[in-house]
């Protein structure tokens, strides 16, 4: 079973992150109970230094690069992936996408009305390429901005309204599944991030956590996931 991370920069990562793909990689390779492999053109996270995602820093050396394929960009969201998912479908030979998409459409690019529409272009997008395609979407988790900017915050809630409604609609149990994910109930952005917006270490594992336990639940694909602390590492610090 081929696996495609899809996502922003939550996803891709930057310099120096885990990122929450390697903590899905972990837990697949620990529980999963068959063959699978990571799938996409990309492999690279996020070089703040040049502003382009030309970094090779993982936080552990040792995550393989195969296990490092993905389709997630630095300021990319709905907007940009639907144009790029059927070809990545059909080059990849994916099966399922995992998908988390959103914030930085409505920070910058589309209300929540627009990117619903992108969102549902990019799931008829993907079954063009593959008509059996899984795919499992994290809602957005208003980030710190949602705090001081009550237009903004609406407009995350708004969206995930519009997202849900999409995926019981666009569900297709016997072709093609659709799920919507769960955010971790003890997700917390002054406690999972490094700057209110990306996961730090507790927020990876809660991220694929969140993945993990609807694949499983929804699906009878792998195994709970075993490991989401509940508090962030006390070594962990971000510059």
């Amino acid at each position: 079973m081929r696996f495609l991370f899809v996502g922003d920069s939550m996803t891709v990562g930057r310099a120096g992150d885990f990122t929450w793909r390697y903590r899905m990689w972990q837990h697949l390779t620990a529980s999963f109970g068959g063959p699978f492999e990571v799938v996409g053109p990309r492999t690279e996270l996020y070089d703040a230094a040049v502003d382009a995602p030309v970094s090779r820093a993982y936080a552990d050396p040792a995550f393989p690069p195969h296990a490092r394929r993905h389709l997630s960009g630095w300021g990319e969201g709905w907007l940009h992936m639907a144009p790029l998912i059927r070809e990545t479908v059909a080059s990849s030979g994916a099966d399922v996408l995992l998908v988390s998409l959103g914030l930085i459409d409505l920070g910058f690019y589309t209300d929540a009305a627009q990117t619903a529409d992108n969102a549902e272009r990019f799931v008829a997008e993907a079954r063009a390429a593959n008509p059996r395609v899984r795919i499992a979407i994290h809602p957005v988790v208003p980030n710190v901005r949602a705090e001081s900017d009550a237009p903004f915050a609406a407009e995350c809630v708004r969206f995930n309204e519009f997202l849900s409604k999409a995926v019981a609609n666009l569900d297709a149990p016997g072709t093609s599944p659709l799920l919507l994910a769960a955010p971790h109930p003890a997700y917390d952005i002054h406690q999972d991030t490094y700057d209110g917006t990306h996961p730090g270490p507790t927020g990876e594992h809660k991220l694929a956590a969140a993945f993990a336990d609807a694949m499983h639940a929804q699906w009878g694909l792998g195994a709970p996931y075993a490991s989401a602390p509940s508090a962030p590492s006390p070594s962990f610090s971000r510059a």
